[in-house]
Formats: C-alpha cells, structure tokens, sequence
C-alpha cells in the first residue's frame, strides 16, 4: 500500500488507504487550511525534526469520551487542596514552547519543530488552538494543547514540570469541556498514562462517524 506523495493542492487521500501503522501521506504544509481539513477527516501530523512532513490515520484511534474520565482519589484530594491553579488560553506558546523540550520515548529528538510551533500559534490566535494550564506559586508547572472544533477536541501534547500537574490540568480541561458539550478527546495513540484516566481504542470508522456528527463544516 503506497504512502501517498502530497503536493500544494488542498487534498488527503481516503483514510483507509493508510498503512497499517497509520501513516497515510507525506508532504504538503501546516497551513491553517490544510490543518483544518486534516482534522476534520481524522488526520493529523507527526514527524521527527528530520523526517518530512507526515500525515497519520491510525486504526484503531485511542480517544477519551468525557462521560469516561477516571479521576483517582489522590488525584481528587489534590483537586480539592487546590495545590495547582487551572487556567486557559493565557500562556498558549509557553506551553507549546514546554512540550517541545520533553523527551519521549523513541524519539532522538522533538516533532514540536520551529514550524509546528509557528502553525498551531497561528491556530491559535484564530481560535482553533487552546492551551490548558496548571499553575503554582504564579508559575506554570504543567498543561496541554490541542484543537477543538466544534465537539471534538484534538489532543496534541502534554508537559510536566511537576507531579501530577498534567494529569491535574487533564482532568480541569476534560471537565469542562463536557460541561461544554464536548463528546470526544483524540488521544491520537496509545499512552499508558491517558489510559489510566479513561482513554480506550475504538475502530476508524466509528471514530469518523463520530466527528462528522459533531463538528460542523
């Protein structure tokens, strides 16, 4: 099955003719344009700092629905000590900027490049892109993000610099993003920590049939 080579029209091919890993086409750009139709049909990128730009459509998604948050009871007693102060959309950049600089497993290097940076901060001075926030002693200690259209947000990343100041900074955003109407989290691929809060494996199909419901064209 071929990876498909993307050149400046604003296309992706059909989601099932993706590898079996997922990758489904390489090229192209992070316009905003072109960032908004991929995840309105259930792609987004990821690529190594030198690798081209890659295109991914995994089968099966693992996502978080709400409904399913799983808070522990230490978690809870942290919430309710108030160690952490959770806010929204008021350090965009410094989280993106604090994402990039984690080491992750099977990666030499970062896929949050220079460029990735600048087209989810374009995202987000659009609207499309929010950053929840975990702050402490007037510091931000931990946070995320991700776009969000229409229900359905699209989880990019996570930092921490803290114990459990992701997690806590998870756990606010998911709540209110419920409380917003939100049906689905795209947790993009399997992490043990996402699934101890409640995230699961669900089909493609199901997974589109869900956005299309959901987000508005």
């Amino acid at each position: 099955m071929p990876v498909y080579l993307l050149d400046d029209s604003l296309w992706f091919p059909p989601m099932e003719e993706a590898m079996p890993d997922g990758l489904l086409a390489a090229g192209g750009d992070l316009s905003v344009e072109r960032l908004l139709l991929a995840y309105r049909n259930g792609i987004f990128p990821w690529f190594g700092e030198e690798d081209p730009l890659l295109w991914w459509s995994p089968d099966p998604r693992f996502v978080l629905f709400p409904v399913d948050l799983k808070v522990s009871k230490s978690m809870r007693q942290i919430i309710n000590r108030k160690e952490f102060e959770f806010k929204v959309n008021t350090a965009f950049e410094e989280v993106i900027q604090n994402c990039s600089k984690i080491t992750r497993k099977g990666m030499d290097g970062t896929w949050i490049t220079d460029e990735i940076t600048e087209a989810y901060t374009r995202l987000h001075y659009l609207g499309y892109a929010h950053s929840a926030e975990a702050w402490q002693d007037g510091q931000l200690v931990g946070g995320l993000y991700g776009v969000k259209l229409g229900n359905i947000f699209f989880g990019e990343s996570m930092f921490s610099r803290k114990s459990n100041a992701s997690k806590f900074a998870f756990i606010c955003w998911v709540t209110l993003l419920k409380e917003q109407g939100v049906k689905l989290i795209d947790c993009q691929v399997h992490t043990a920590h996402l699934e101890s809060l409640g995230a699961g494996m669900i089909p493609r199909k199901q997974f589109m049939k869900i956005l299309e419901t959901n987000i508005i064209l």
